[in-house]
């Protein structure tokens, strides 16, 4: 098998999100028929702004309306993806990989570890220590300090073991997006970026092709 790396830049995230059902719509289909399936995917984006809602997210975790929302130029989504209510923008790095986890011998709590490890990896590379957090998702710094921050955030939809939607990593984002929201339900935990970390800006693409060669080595690739 083989995976399709798809990179569109900066993106709608209704446009994306419609790619990822094709995608994905199309494998779980072969699946369903017993099909040998030939080639999974790997999207790699950045978003215009946009609050995007889980199947679980609470309305007390929106601090605007969704009209408010719509008029600062903000998009509202209500997605089929775990969690609760998260932001995406600019220099945030999103990925959404398509994959058939039968064919990686992966189940969906091993997958989601897998998807962590990509970032835990990827950001050490910058002098950043990700880690993981009991009963939360993503990636995360400071872990139990009273500054305990989410760097990456995380939410994907299975069926039939094929996945869609992903994980979102701050790069270069402008946190102050996530003033709209309580980001994946919490109140008392910050977010943070790469640049917040490092104090500087951080070279996107460097970024996201050192992302791209860890989550495929992790799955096999």
């Amino acid at each position: 098998m083989e995976i399709e790396v798809i990179d569109p830049g900066l993106r709608p995230y209704g446009e994306v999100w419609d790619l990822q059902h094709k995608l994905f719509g199309g494998m779980v289909d072969r699946k369903r028929r017993r099909e040998v399936i030939e080639k999974e995917y790997l999207i790699l984006v950045e978003h215009n702004p946009v609050v995007t809602l889980g199947k679980h997210a609470k309305e007390m975790n929106m601090l605007r309306d969704e009209d408010t929302l719509r008029r600062m130029g903000v998009d509202c989504f209500h997605i089929e993806r775990g969690g609760d209510v998260t932001y995406h923008g600019p220099g945030q790095l999103v990925a959404y990989p398509i994959l058939d986890l039968e064919a990686h011998h992966l189940g969906v709590k091993d997958y989601v570890r897998l998807l962590e490890e990509s970032v835990i990896q990827t950001i050490a590379d910058y002098g950043i220590k990700g880690e993981r957090v009991e009963g939360a998702s993503g990636v995360w710094i400071g872990k139990g300090t009273p500054g305990e921050r989410k760097i990456c955030a995380l939410g994907v939809k299975c069926s039939r073991f094929c996945t869609m939607h992903g994980l979102a990593l701050n790069v270069n984002t402008d946190l102050r997006g996530f003033s709209l929201i309580n980001p994946c339900g919490f109140i008392d935990k910050g977010v943070t970026s790469m640049q917040r970390e490092r104090g500087e800006e951080i070279d996107f693409e460097d970024v996201k092709n050192r992302f791209r060669k860890k989550i495929l080595n992790l799955l096999g690739y």
